[in-house]
């Protein structure tokens, strides 16, 4: 008998904790093969194919192109096991021709097809329960999935929000003939339960900041806990003062999405005085609740005067009323990912920056040689970078980090090497593995190659994650300097500026000569001056005299 199975959004790795749906590759009443890839997704770090460990019919989907999704949200549903013998052929809908549809059903929403599982069936939650389903027990196969995981453990199922407990001794509870000895448990490699719910969160001292209308209703949630899996979206609800418990959820199952909170603070920044005046507990006034014309300027002669007990600064944010404040564009996608690490930068780290001008001539030249010589071609980058890896094994306090807990230095042995590229899709950092043992050609040949899947869009999490050092060359902007912000949780950074002819003094005369700016930007924790100039300076002469080099290596 055919089994309707739900695949739901994997965790794609690297605390990425929702997708954007692209594009849907297959359609209601397709069939796919096991590790056929059913949907494209773009997250924070590149635009992944998603397989879908089953095999069959698609019977649903979930979530429109263009649509949010959190990890762990309903993909599509999977009739499987139609086409054993004797078993009935199942339609577009997942059921078998004359079936009567579930009440309601409507052939895209969850439990469209009659016999559809849902979350609180360990078959759907686990894909396993059934000798008859097939499936592959990958949920990424781009990654490297085409073999079963090395290490399995047991996952407890959890009673999350809008999940019914299985009834003891139900049927599916138990493993059926012929299924995995693991049974209703599953396992870490085939499904993402949802996390426990975190305790129903306290009422905050402000008030809340809900749409207007909402003040003075009952919680929506209760006293229960509040369905959110998204870390960020409760970070990003109490920056703004909101109550999650007050928050109708449009996600499955009630789940509160980004969206909904972004939703409830248009809506509250754009509130009247008056609507924000009653939504607050009696007995709590606020300057902001006066009109606009009776509200007092404090003087800035007078400088900031502290305002009485139970009052907010009027000067807090001047275009919270206004409906026509400009427009606002959320930061998700690599756009957030982007703001979110160079904040923790700047938070975390002290960086400092140093720089020289240096005499490129005899760089160039050699460059040009070399590619002269035949051969395949040597960019300026990869030159850098060659110089960027000799640096680093002659000051390696520099290809470091910092754990902050253990209040330790770690030294790092690999040079990783990344490199900022510039994208339709937004400023990536793409990373050339063991770029120590590279030599100029090998690492202009992957720098081509990282490039090329940056500006497609197709990178893989691995390939932006986990770098030791970054070359930042802004010089193709047409900018000579810059300080840039350190790339968390990396410990320096050479920024190159753009190589320009300019008059310069060569061997007592004045000539002109091809200069170029260079940079450093390095963690004040884990070295003084002395040993960032003295990283820079070497960087420098072996730009200016390439042969400094060949005597180092």
């Amino acid at each position: 008998m055919a089994q309707v199975l739900e695949f739901k959004l994997p965790d794609l790795g690297e605390g990425l904790t929702e997708a954007e749906i692209v594009r849907w590759m297959v359609q209601v009443g397709d069939v796919v093969a096991i590790d056929q890839p059913v949907v494209e997704v773009e997250t924070a770090k590149a635009m992944v194919e998603v397989p879908c460990p089953y095999g069959g019919v698609v019977t649903a989907r979930f979530g429109e192109e263009g649509t949010e999704l959190p990890v762990g949200a309903p993909l599509l549903t999977v009739a499987v096991g139609g086409t054993e013998p004797g078993a009935p052929t199942l339609d577009s809908t997942g059921a078998a021709p004359g079936a009567e549809p579930a009440a309601g059903a409507t052939g895209t929403g969850r439990g469209a097809a009659a016999g559809t599982s849902t979350d609180s069936s360990p078959a759907s939650a686990t894909g396993q329960g059934s000798g008859s389903a097939e499936s592959s027990g990958n949920v990424l196969v781009g990654y490297g999935t085409g073999a079963a995981p090395a290490r399995r453990r047991r996952v407890r199922p959890t009673q999350g929000f809008g999940a019914a407990p299985a009834p003891s001794g139900d049927a599916a509870s138990t493993p059926a003939a012929g299924s995995s000895p693991r049974g209703a448990a599953g396992t870490a490699g085939t499904t993402r339960a949802h996390p426990a719910p975190a305790a129903a969160e306290p009422a905050l001292s402000a008030p809340s900041s809900a749409p207007a209308g909402a003040a003075g209703t009952a919680s929506v949630h209760g006293d229960g806990p509040v369905p959110v899996i998204s870390p960020l979206v409760r970070r990003l609800a109490r920056e703004h003062g909101l109550d999650l418990r007050e928050l109708p959820g449009s996600g499955p199952e009630g789940l509160i999405l980004r969206g909904d909170v972004e939703n409830a603070i248009r809506a509250a920044g754009a509130a009247t005085p008056a609507d924000r005046a009653a939504a607050r507990p009696a007995g709590q006034t606020s300057a902001a609740a006066a009109p606009a014309a009776a509200q007092p300027v404090p003087s800035t002669a007078a400088g900031a005067a502290s305002l009485q007990p139970g009052t907010e600064s009027v000067r807090s944010n001047p275009l919270a009323g206004s409906a026509a404040a400009g427009a606002r564009i959320p930061l998700r996608g690599v756009r957030g990912a982007v703001a979110d690490k160079l904040s923790r930068s700047r938070r975390e780290i002290p960086d400092a920056t140093c720089w020289v001008d240096a005499d490129a001539t005899l760089l160039m030249r050699a460059r040009t040689d070399m590619n002269a010589a035949g051969g395949p071609k040597i960019s300026v980058i990869a030159l850098l970078a060659r110089i960027c890896t000799a640096a680093l094994a002659r000051f390696p306090e520099l290809n470091a980090t910092v754990d902050t807990e253990a209040r330790e230095i770690v030294r790092l042995d690999q040079v990783h090497l990344g490199f900022a590229a510039q994208t339709p899709r937004g400023l990536v950092v793409p990373v050339v593995r063991d770029a120590q043992a590279r030599d100029a050609e090998s690492l202009s040949a992957e720098f081509a190659r990282l490039t090329e899947s940056a500006r497609a869009g197709n990178l893989s999490p691995a390939e932006l994650t986990g770098g030791t050092f970054t070359l930042n060359n802004y010089g193709v902007f047409g900018v000579d300097g810059s300080t840039p912000i350190l790339n968390h949780p990396e410990a320096a950074m050479l920024g190159v500026g753009r190589i320009v002819d300019k008059p310069w003094v060569h061997q007592g005369e004045l000539a002109v000569r091809k200069v170029v700016q260079l940079a450093l930007t390095f963690d004040h924790r884990v070295c003084d001056g002395g040993t960032a100039g003295g990283f820079l300076r070497y960087v420098a002469d072996c730009v200016e005299q390439p042969a400094v080099l060949l005597r180092t290596l």
